[in-house]
């Protein structure tokens, strides 16, 4: 009886030394396991932007490209939101919708030029207003950006950082830009003459023209940004000189 008592001991004993064995083992390999990890992220992200950042952190490589995303987005902001930021923009110039263009002719036919130009420059320059708001909304959702998001974005194409941002910010600067829109083409009754001239006109027309002057600058502007932005993008990407801090000269250095 205290034989197999002696048995049962031992064996309990060795069973739970094993186990204790294994659970410091698997907590070993477990803490490697996750410092593997985190080497392979920031390895990996060196290697995405060239040798000679491979010696940054995976946080200081993704500190740089924030810091340049945030430049781009301040750069694009204020250039669309001086004077002529769009309007003299011959890619962005926001002009008549195509739905409206046998309007504007018949309305010029009719020696209304000048009020259809009047209504060409208020639109811009309510764009122009929209855009001062731009960048705080970009550069809130760069600084919520991931370690995976950086990856995914230096992994991505000429437009990667764009494309997330675009899909991150749409919706907070439309409403952003609406009310500013509509504020600014209110101050030249752009809105009340649009209305006016096009629901009138869509009395007599097939080809319908959408009166919400507001919705339709509103969504030229949001182009317009983002097609800026892309741009800006595409210079980091590719010019030296668009690099304004050493930190993005390393993360971006080929």
């Amino acid at each position: 009886m205290k034989k197999n008592i002696l048995l049962a001991i031992v064996f309990t004993t060795g069973v739970l030394s094993i186990q204790a064995q294994g659970l410091k083992g698997m907590m070993k390999n477990a803490i490697k396991k996750d410092s593997t990890n985190q080497g392979a992220i920031s390895k990996g992200l060196g290697s995405l932007v060239g040798g000679k950042a491979s010696g940054l952190s995976a946080t200081d490589i993704a500190a740089g490209l924030k810091e340049a995303l945030e430049a781009g987005a301040k750069r694009s902001s204020d250039k669309l939101s001086a004077a002529d930021g769009f309007f003299a923009n011959a890619a962005l110039k926001i002009l008549m919708p195509a739905e409206a263009l046998k309007a504007e002719q018949k309305l010029r036919n009719l020696g209304l030029g000048k009020q259809v130009d009047a209504a060409i420059l208020s639109m811009n320059r309510a764009a122009e207003d929209a855009s001062k708001s731009a960048a705080s909304i970009f550069i809130s959702s760069i600084k919520q950006m991931t370690f995976a998001d950086a990856a995914g974005i230096l992994r991505g194409g000429d437009n990667a950082a764009t494309d997330y941002l675009k899909g991150r910010t749409t919706a907070e600067l439309t409403n952003a830009f609406r009310p500013v829109i509509e504020q600014s083409l209110a101050k030249v009754d752009a809105t009340k003459h649009w209305n006016t001239v096009f629901s009138n006109y869509n009395r007599f027309s097939a080809d319908k023209v959408n009166p919400d002057l507001s919705a339709y600058v509103t969504e030229k502007a949001l182009a317009g940004i983002f097609t800026q932005l892309a741009q800006e993008e595409q210079q980091i990407r590719k010019d030296p000189l668009a690099r304004t801090s050493d930190l993005m000269k390393k993360v971006f250095a080929k």
